[in-house]
C-alpha cells in the first residue's frame, strides 16, 4: 500500500496558550514515523516552540496509574508514544484568563499537547506500559517554582476513566496524593476562590 501522510496541525483548547498537536506522521506496510518535535514548524504556525528541548523524559505507567498534576515553570510539549493514555491539564495561573480551567482528553500515538509555564499536567494510563514522553524547555530541578495540585480533588472531580484508590500506590503515588486542593492553592495565592470551567475532548 502506498505511504500516507497526515500533516502537522495545531488547535486551540479553551485554556489559554494550550494547544493540542496532530504530529505529522508517514503510515505504511512497516509500521510509522512520527516527528516529535521540529522547532522551525512550531515556530512557523505561530502557536509558540519549545525553542531548543533542555530535557527529555519518558515514563512506562501501569494501567490505571495517575501522574500529576504538576505545574512547574516550564512549558511542556507531552504526549502519549505508545499504548494510550487520558489527559488532565489545569490552569492554576493567577493571571491567566482561562485560570480554573480543566481540559481533558483522550491521548494516544500522534497526538500531543504544548502545555504553557504554570500550567497543570497529569495523565492516566489506559494500558499496560503507557509511554508517556515529556519534551521541557527548562531543566528539571529539584524544588523549582511551580503548583502541583492533587489529582483526586473532589471540587475538581476529573473523570478518570479507571476508578482510583487513592491508598493505592501503584495507583497514585504517596507524593501526589498528599498535594493539596485547588482551593488551598486558592488560599495560598491570595486571590481567592476559583471558578472552574470545563472541556473535554
Amino acid at each position: 500500500m502506498p505511504a500516507t501522510v497526515t500533516a502537522f496541525e495545531t488547535h486551540p483548547t479553551s485554556i489559554d496558550g494550550l494547544r493540542v498537536v496532530q504530529t505529522k506522521q508517514v503510515v505504511d506496510e512497516r509500521g510509522a514515523v512520527r516527528e516529535i518535535y521540529r522547532e522551525s514548524v512550531f515556530a512557523s504556525s505561530g502557536d509558540g516552540s519549545l525553542a531548543a528541548p533542555r530535557q527529555v523524559n519518558l515514563t512506562s505507567t501501569c494501567r490505571g496509574a495517575i501522574r500529576g498534576l504538576h505545574g512547574e515553570a516550564m512549558t511542556k510539549l507531552v504526549g502519549v508514544v505508545a499504548g494510550r493514555g487520558f489527559g488532565a491539564y489545569l490552569d492554576v495561573r493567577t493571571d491567566s484568563a482561562s485560570r480554573g480551567t480543566l481540559l481533558t482528553l483522550t491521548l494516544e500515538p500522534g497526538r500531543q499537547v504544548l502545555v504553557p509555564n504554570g500550567v497543570c499536567n497529569g495523565f492516566q494510563a489506559l494500558s499496560d506500559g503507557c509511554l508517556y514522553l515529556y519534551c521541557f524547555d527548562a531543566e528539571w530541578v529539584s524544588g523549582m517554582p511551580g503548583v502541583a495540585v492533587n489529582p483526586l480533588d473532589p471540587d475538581l472531580a476529573i473523570a478518570w476513566p479507571i476508578p482510583v484508590d487513592k491508598a493505592d500506590r501503584a495507583l497514585v503515588s504517596e507524593k501526589d496524593a498528599a498535594l493539596p486542593n485547588l482551593a488551598d492553592i486558592a488560599r495560598e495565592q491570595a486571590s481567592g476562590a476559583v471558578r472552574l470551567e470545563r472541556e473535554t475532548r
